[in-house]
């Protein structure tokens, strides 16, 4: 199943415009930022889907029944531009697991790599629901390299939702081809049409992991 944000108008389109505006993401803290609030925003829509069973809580005059979430969720991320949008959701989801994967471009030339994962950091996933979060879904390759390594290591999950704040066709594409079928959702906030010859978001809004954190070596 795919969801897309921007869809419909929301506030998530004003974050996203300025996640891209090359002179308001020269702010590395703001940047950072709205990449958080896009992930507040996601885990909310995400919220509406969950299971949840009526609980009763003792207020100070009685009783009152309310909705509590039944999952038990693990939120994870890939380093380093993930962060913030992983902080978004840890935001909402704050009682919620945490588990953390390296995944970068290992590049043989200018045009083609290969997914390294060099670090894991993972719980128990069996029975869980994985909520795999990274700002952007170009190939789709990281996100496949790291939902590998973390079933790998930690067991399937009952139901996992790929989150990513900007995605190309083709992305989601290959995601679709390839998860299994069936106990994955994706969530995008927006999807572009293609990739450059770099396989690089176009329009896109460059690097995410730079904009937050500086240029890499």
């Amino acid at each position: 199943m795919l969801h897309v944000l921007d869809h419909e108008p929301s506030l998530v389109n004003k974050y996203l415009a300025e996640l891209r505006d090359v002179t308001i993401q020269k702010d590395s803290m703001r940047f950072r930022r709205n990449l958080e609030r896009v992930g507040e925003i996601m885990a909310y829509e995400i919220s509406k889907t969950l299971h949840y069973t009526p609980k009763v809580v003792r207020t100070p005059l009685g009783e009152a029944v309310v909705q509590m979430i039944d999952d038990k969720i693990v939120l994870a991320t890939v380093f380093r531009a993930g962060l913030p949008l992983h902080q978004g959701f840890l935001n909402y989801f704050d009682d919620a697991e945490n588990a953390f994967v390296s995944a970068y471009r290992k590049y043989s030339d200018e045009q083609n790599f290969s997914i390294e994962v060099e670090y894991i950091a993972c719980g128990e996933l069996e029975g869980k629901t994985l909520i795999l979060v990274d700002p952007m879904l170009a190939t789709g390759a990281s996100f496949l390299a790291a939902y590998d390594a973390f079933v790998a290591h930690g067991g399937r999950p009952a139901h996992t939702h790929l989150v990513a704040v900007l995605a190309s066709q083709k992305g989601v594409d290959t995601i679709l081809e390839n998860m299994p079928e069936g106990d994955f959702t994706l969530w995008c906030a927006t999807v572009d049409a293609t990739l450059n010859e770099h396989k690089y978001i176009v329009p896109g809004l460059g690097d995410a992991g730079d904009l937050c954190y500086g240029a890499k070596l």
